[in-house]
């Protein structure tokens, strides 16, 4: 006995519309990759929720021709050591570890934006270093 085979029709898919999508989707990825700059180094900082702005206590300014002014006194070099530490110790009256801001200007010798931060330190106080 002999059977008749099936002839069975084969599936096909609708392929017409394919290539449009894939152009579309091509310029899609084109156009929002050249918006993403890749050079981007996304860095997570830190939030807080209180004030964190250091109160300043004592401001200490070195300008360009290498002049010092605590606050808006001005101060000659060698008088500088003597009369920052007596204005820590006034600070500390009212403040266990105040806060002494130093701004300097940018051609301001570094050396001496240092000796005003060890004084600084070695007073007691926090010294906060500002360069413009």
């Amino acid at each position: 006995m002999k059977f008749r085979k099936k002839h069975k029709e084969q599936s096909e898919v609708f392929t017409d519309s394919l290539n449009d999508i894939l152009f579309i989707l091509l310029m899609f990825f084109l156009i929002t990759t050249t918006m993403a700059n890749p050079n981007v180094v996304k860095v997570n900082n830190p939030r807080g929720t209180k004030d964190t702005k250091a109160k300043q206590n004592i401001v200490v300014s070195i300008n360009k021709d290498q002049q010092f002014f605590v606050g808006q006194r001005p101060v000659e070099s060698a008088m500088l050591d003597s009369f920052l530490i007596q204005e820590i110790r006034r600070a500390q009256l009212t403040v266990d570890t105040p806060s002494v801001v130093i701004n300097a200007d940018s051609i301001a010798y570094y050396g001496e934006v240092f000796r005003v931060m060890k004084l600084a330190k070695s007073a007691g106080a926090r010294p906060l270093g500002v360069v413009k």
